[in-house]
């Protein structure tokens, strides 16, 4: 170990000892995820981190989680076992549960999961185009749950010119991904299809064995837009993921088979009319239907076929306005309604059924109060059929310097998460005769940051400081069955505080380095505060987030070799606490620290083929992002691209 973190100490080192080059000239970047619309990341006072076509194209992993966790500060990301298992990326040092997702402006979660969260284990990157990680309480413009930030997925969209890719890479595992899509433009309409195909035999999930857990994904993605007329515009998605996975269970026996399986289906439709009624009032009137199921129970033969089933299903209708009163003040506005159900048979009991709707109104204003001074103040006004009325606000400052190279920038917000239709018939039904409806839980993000350029140097550098309380926790009681466990909101207040440090330096046109660090500060006083919970405490902090986390991103280019590309991703990551599982106990336990380094390569081959290599886990570290779940050993992965 101690010679990988000297590896890591010596590149960093070398970032500050080589000549330095000119960038090349600056082109004004757009970010769309603070407000929904297009606006110039100069006048943005939120935290924006943003992985771009150009990224993905040099980019060899299969999973966009897999991105996510080696290219982004202040983004830990932990899974249970190997490709397609359960993973989930935690914003702030916050639980998965307080980051929104969206893909093309579609909020994505399964309202049948426990918390309403969204599980990264399926999203594969061939199909997507662009990232932006927003930063900090988003709950005035995402609403609920989007107190540690929002992370916006763009797909492909279709080209104007008759364009297609083909790709196909196999590796390590007996593991094989094709993927193809094709765009084009008739009259006026443009149209994108792709189609991807995973699969791969996998690695055990858990480590208290060693056979191999199997995992396939067939993805299709469907994109279309028609400009009507001069003034309306049609833009229409259909997504489709069929997914099936192996798993293990968590309590170790003598005749555990390790054969359990899950059988997932994901369906999304979505249709947008886009109104330009002039040039300074566009509307859009949005119409969303989303279905999830998921099976769990044991493979053929094991001798236990009986299937928990889950599903998840969400209609949305929505309308945003946008009215620039000039080129530097914008107004948005708009209305929703969600619409979620679920549904489960657990253990073949009879199918149940419980759903609610969401009504929402929300506004966000954009003002340039000086020359260099940009503003936003938003507010949102939700209300729950069940869980009763929230609301949330959020303002927001960037102050960008003469220089046009410094600038300052701070927000903070107020935001909420509703409890899920999970938690509150799933669980808490059961025991709710005596005990009040859960309410949703509250929070205060606040940050400060500066974002200074050089020559050869960017960084950025962000303080962040977010709490929130009534948090919903189970909840042990007992009742003339004995003892059951339902879902409360629970005394004391969980914090969350921080740094973040992103930085670029480019020394030529050869080399380039991009380092990140994040010192994360938690305290999960929702636990400490249990007076239900009698087991000691290794630490006060949340599970699964350690203090410290580093990135380092090294590439390459050989001034002789025009078309190789080496991209280097290193991290490392301090040690966290965890719970323990049914194999020993429910006490804390550590997630140990680790090291781990994968090497991509590009080839440009011409005529549109380019040529990847890949190794994943190079120095094969035996390490953990969960407590006992195995994660990848050292892996290969070789593929080949047409373009056409």
């Amino acid at each position: 170990m101690q010679k990988k973190i000297l590896v890591l100490v010596s590149l960093l080192s070398l970032s500050f000892q080589l000549n330095f080059s000119v960038f090349s000239k600056d082109i004004p970047v757009i970010v769309i995820a603070p407000s929904k619309k297009p606006q110039s990341i100069s006048t943005v006072g939120s935290s924006v981190v943003i992985l771009d076509e150009k990224f993905f194209e040099k980019n060899n992993d299969y999973f966009l989680g897999d991105v996510l966790s080696n290219n982004s500060t202040s983004i830990n990301f932990f899974q249970s076992g190997g490709h397609g298992t359960a993973s989930a990326v935690q914003l702030r040092g916050l639980p998965k549960r307080y980051s929104t997702v969206y893909i093309d402006g579609v909020k994505m979660s399964d309202p049948s999961s426990v918390s309403g969260d969204f599980d990264f284990n399926h999203i594969l990157t061939n199909q997507i185009s662009r990232v932006e990680i927003l930063k900090g309480s988003q709950s005035s413009v995402y609403g609920s749950g989007a107190i540690g930030g929002t992370i916006n997925i763009t797909t492909k969209k279709g080209n104007k010119n008759q364009k297609g890719d083909v790709f196909y890479n196999t590796g390590s595992h007996g593991t094989n991904n094709l993927s193809f899509s094709k765009s084009g433009e008739k009259d006026n309409s443009n149209y994108l299809i792709s189609f991807e195909k995973f699969q791969t035999d996998g690695i055990s999930q858990m480590s208290h064995n060693d056979e191999k857990d199997a995992y396939r994904n067939n993805s299709f993605l469907g994109k279309i837009e028609n400009r009507l007329n001069e003034s309306l515009k049609f833009e229409g998605i259909a997504r489709l993921r069929d997914s099936y996975l192996q798993y293990d269970k968590v309590v170790d026996t003598a005749t555990a088979t390790h054969s359990e399986e899950e059988n997932s289906r994901h369906y999304l439709t979505s249709g947008t009319l886009i109104y330009q009624s002039n040039e300074k009032f566009e509307n859009k009137f949005s119409l969303t239907n989303s279905y999830t199921k998921r099976s769990y129970g044991a493979a053929a033969g094991s001798g236990n076929l009986i299937k928990d089933n889950y599903y998840g299903e969400r209609y949305s209708l929505g309308y945003m306005g946008n009215y620039k009163f000039n080129l530097d003040n914008n107004l948005i506005f708009g209305i929703e309604r969600e619409d979620d159900q679920i549904g489960y048979n657990k253990d073949l009991t009879g199918i149940k059924r419980e759903s609610y709707y969401t009504t929402s109104s929300y506004f966000d204003f954009q003002k340039r109060i000086s020359n260099n001074l940009f503003t936003t103040y938003g507010a949102r006004f939700d209300d729950n059929s069940v869980a009763g009325n929230e609301e949330s606000h959020r303002a927001t400052l960037a102050y960008l310097f003469d220089d046009k190279k410094t600038k300052i920038k701070s927000s903070f917000g107020t935001g909420f998460r509703f409890p899920s239709l999970y938690e509150m018939y799933y669980v808490y039904a059961a025991n709710s005769n005596s005990l009040p409806y859960v309410k949703a839980e509250k929070s205060k993000s606040f940050d400060l940051g500066l974002e200074k350029k050089f020559d050869n140097l960017n960084f950025d550098l962000i303080y962040f400081n977010t709490s929130y309380d009534n948090v919903l926790e189970g909840w042990k009681t007992g009742n003339s069955s004995g003892v059951n466990y339902t879902t409360q909101n629970m005394p004391g207040t969980v914090k969350s505080q921080g740094i973040e440090f992103i930085s670029n330096l480019k020394f030529n046109d050869q080399l380039n380095f991009g380092f990140n660090y994040t010192y994360t500060n938690t305290y999960d006083g929702a636990e400490q505060d249990d007076p239900d919970k009698s087991n000691s405490y290794t630490s006060s902090q949340l599970v699964r987030i350690p203090r410290h986390l580093i990135n380092l991103n090294t590439q390459l280019n050989f001034p002789n070799y025009e078309n190789l590309n080496i991209i280097l991703n290193s991290k490392w990551s301090e040690d966290a606490r965890d719970y323990g599982n049914g194999n020993r106990t429910f006490n804390d336990e550590r997630v140990e620290s680790y090291f781990v380094n994968d090497l991509n390569l590009n080839y440009k081959l011409g005529d549109g083929y380019n040529l990847y290599f890949n190794i994943t886990n190079i120095f094969d570290e035996n390490y953990e992002t969960a407590k006992d779940y195995s994660q990848m050993d050292r892996s290969f992965n070789f593929g080949l691209k047409r373009l056409y």
